[in-house]
This record gives C-alpha cells, structure tokens and sequence, in this order.
C-alpha cells in the first residue's frame, strides 16, 4: 500500500512539472505572438557622400564659391569673348561682395536637356562633389527641352513653318524632368543659394513665332512655382530683356545670346543678390 502511495506521489509529481513547463513553454509562444521581437539591421546611407554636411549658407561665409551648371547658355555660347554671364556675375560679385569669390567649375554642356542633367545629378559623384563646394549655383536647362524638340520635329522646313503645338504638347514631360532637377540639386546641397534664370522667345521677331511666347511664359510660370517651394532658391526672369532687344542681345545664331545680352543677364542676377 505505502509503495502503490510513493508511486502515485512521484506520478503526480511528474505530472505537476510536466503541466509547469507546458505552461511556460506556452507563455513564450504567446509572448512572442503577441509582442513580437524583430531583427535589428545595420542601415547605411546608399549614397553616403550625398548625406555629407553641405556648404553653409553664402552670405554666412567669409568665401563666395561659385558653381555654374546646365545648358550653352550657362557655357557662353554666342559671346564672341567667350565668358557669357557665369564670368561676369564672378567679377560682379567681387567689387560688390567685399569678400573672396572663387570659381568652383563651370559644369555646363552645350545641348543638355533637364533629363540627361538630372542623370548626372543623381550618379555623376563629380558633379556632386563640385556642387557640394558651392554655396552659390547658377542654372540654366529647359529650352533644348522645348526648341530642339521643335527643331526635330521640322526638320528639312523653313524656320517659319516651326510647329509651336509642338511647344505645348511637350511642356508637360519638359517640366517633369525640370522638376527632378530641382530635386536632385536641393538633395545634393539644401544650403546653396541657387540662381535658376528663366527662358526667354529667341524667335519673337519673326512673326509666325511670336506667338510661342506664350509657351516659354507658361514654362517659366510652372518653373517658378518648382522653385518657390525649395528655400534658398530663386528664379530670374529674363524674357522681358529679349522681346525688344532681339536685334541688339541675340548672337547671329539667332539664339544665344551675344555678349550684351549676357551682360543683362548677368546685371538681373547681381541686382537679386544685393
């Protein structure tokens, strides 16, 4: 009887520890059911260097640093000098500024469109590297975005036969790559002051063209709403210097400007500086 009892006892026992760890196993699974525990990742940056501390803010510093980017017109093409605005804005900017101003890299290519602008932004480390320096950008891009589609489109016809439907049915893709533009620029550096000069009608003397005015209007307008919501970015309008000094500010290209018309350029962006 007392064995059959011990046994009995020891049973219980067993049963007792089985239930305990039964129960605590069960109380683990539900732990994590309900609070959950996930694996810590070691995040880096896909592009560290892009998340680098950007130049400070240009009147804070004791250097103005220059960099220029974009389109011919950013590169001088038509100034018979060669130097276009970016120069002269530089020399400018000495006599007003009291202060040192240095010439990064003037990184404008003849015929760039927004797109292909946009591309080097995001994956030209050179390009970065510049703007990253500068605490002053200047920008020109849109109009090979507008005209040379234009051009393409008439190609063997007469300049009068321009179609200038052509303008406004490509301005909403134009505008999209411009937008990214803006993008990748405030990415790079959020600090710079950046100089964006608008588009101006290198046609407005021929009649048949006049009236894409109205188009370069409309891409300057969208443009400037782009630019005002990124702080220290600003837009110059230029459109107004050319539609009545077409013969005096226009290179004999007819599409560039000329050296004068560079220095009115240059004038309007030393004026929004002061």
């Amino acid at each position: 009887m007392v064995k059959f009892r011990k046994l009995w006892l020891a049973l219980a026992a067993a049963s007792l520890c089985t239930t305990a760890f039964l129960i605590i196993g069960f109380g683990f699974v539900l732990k994590d059911m309900l609070i959950p525990v996930f694996p810590k990742f070691d995040v880096k940056p896909v592009n560290p260097e892009r998340g680098a501390p950007a130049a400070p803010v240009m009147e804070e510093t004791g250097e103005i640093r220059i960099a220029a980017l974009g389109d011919s017109l950013t590169k001088g093409t038509g100034d018979s000098t060669g130097e276009g605005y970016v120069k002269k804005v530089v020399e400018g900017l000495m006599l007003e500024k009291g202060k040192p101003v240095r010439m990064l890299n003037n990184l404008a290519i003849n015929g760039l469109q927004a797109d292909e602008l946009a591309d080097r932004l995001a994956d030209d480390r050179g390009f970065q590297y510049v703007l990253k320096q500068a605490n002053l950008i200047l920008l020109t891009i849109g109009g090979n975005d507008l005209f040379n589609s234009v051009r393409a489109s008439n190609a063997g016809r007469k300049l009068s036969a321009y179609s200038l439907k052509g303008l406004s049915n490509r301005l909403p893709e134009a505008m999209e790559r411009f937008e990214r533009v803006i993008a990748e620029l405030h990415s790079i550096n959020a600090n710079a002051t950046i100089i964006y000069i608008g588009l101006y009608n290198p046609f407005y003397d021929i009649e048949e063209l006049r009236s894409g005015s109205l188009e370069v209007q409309q891409w300057n307008k969208e443009a400037y709403t782009v630019i005002q919501s990124y702080p220290n970015m600003m837009m110059i309008p230029v459109f107004d210097l050319f539609e009545w000094n077409i013969g005096n500010y226009l290179s004999s290209d007819h599409f560039h400007p000329n050296g004068q018309g560079y220095e009115r350029i240059a004038d309007r962006i030393l004026e929004s500086l002061k």
